[in-house]
């Protein structure tokens, strides 16, 4: 029986990861961990205890004193905030993947390690449209950088000491259970919560501005999926690309309008307008497509009616 610790469950991959998960292994084998406290869901329905991923001692204790064979390391510093504290950022995302990665070589009752990266891995001088698995790298940006350098390590990890470690690199992710944390792609959940709440959105990114995102269903799947998968089947372990669909601020705004007429968008481009120009409009993903089921069910029309049914919802519980 597997016993899992998601690192970042208060996050928001990490806390309907956990819940995910939960379904598949039961409520009590999957262990949920955080700097903050979790969503209500997440702490009723199974173990949850604030833990500092930075902690190697206390960590390493958690998790032989727990028994645990497969962990989801999510905890980071995102896009936005990590340009306004590069130091501490890089120190955060680094350090607490070595943690885990070191852990993963002494303790030989983990088999699998999953740590997330992401489009930002890419960089100005990468083709932006249908961006290969394979292809120049040089990112630009704080988060960018400390994701590339993760994938690195995880694959000499992984080459060196045997480390079973899957990655992939996230597009935007969007979902209306948690809010936004501090990303550069953002706005695609802002959004929502603005067009309900006061019917007009002011968008930090130009209007044209194309990015991969994922609706959070089908990024849970596609982690789970990949975490699943025979080992034989994974040739990579650095990351995976995954596409997702790809859409800019004013193609979501229609999308929105068609549900709200008198929805209103502007546009202030801001510090994460450089950021988000120097990553990908849209992602080839032959590779995870061949080798694990990475497919997206939601396309723009039900991301949005989605997106804008739980928001609603949201609200109506307050």
């Amino acid at each position: 029986m597997e016993k899992i610790l998601v690192i970042g469950a208060a996050g928001q991959i990490g806390s309907e990861l956990v819940m995910a998960l939960r379904k598949i292994h039961g409520n009590d084998n999957v262990f949920a961990t955080d700097l903050k406290q979790a969503p209500d869901d997440v702490i009723n329905s199974g173990p949850f205890q604030i833990l500092d991923v930075m902690d190697d001692k206390r960590l390493i204790h958690f998790v032989i004193r727990n028994k645990i064979t497969q962990i989801y390391h999510l905890a980071a510093v995102l896009s936005g905030n990590a340009e306004k504290l590069p130091i501490q950022a890089w120190e955060i995302n680094m350090q607490s993947l070595m943690n885990i990665l070191d852990l993963a070589r002494e303790v030989d009752e983990i088999k699998k390690v999953f740590w997330p990266s992401s489009i930002a891995v890419f960089g100005p001088t990468t083709p932006r449209v249908n961006t290969p698995q394979l292809t120049v790298m040089e990112p630009n940006t704080v988060y960018g950088i400390s994701k590339l350098a993760g994938e690195r390590w995880c694959e000499y990890y992984n080459k060196r000491y045997g480390v079973d470690v899957r990655s992939i690199r996230y597009p935007g992710l969007i979902s209306y259970k948690t809010e936004a944390g501090g990303g550069t792609t953002d706005y695609a959940v802002d959004i929502f919560y603005e067009a309900i709440k006061t019917g007009k959105y002011e968008c930090f990114l130009k209007e044209d501005t194309a990015l991969p995102m994922m609706f959070m269903d089908d990024a849970i799947n596609a982690t789970i999926n990949l975490m699943e998968a025979p080992a034989d089947k994974i040739s990579t372990h650095s990351s995976y690309n995954v596409g997702g669909i790809s859409f800019d601020p004013k193609q979501l705004a229609n999308e929105i309008k068609k549900h709200i007429p008198e929805f209103e968008i502007t546009y202030k481009p801001d510090f994460r307008q450089p950021i988000a120009d120097s990553w990908p409009q849209s992602i080839d993903d032959s590779f995870s497509q061949t080798e694990w089921d990475c497919s997206a069910k939601f396309d723009i029309k039900k991301l949005t009616e989605t997106m804008l049914n739980g928001v609603k919802a949201k609200f109506e519980e307050k």
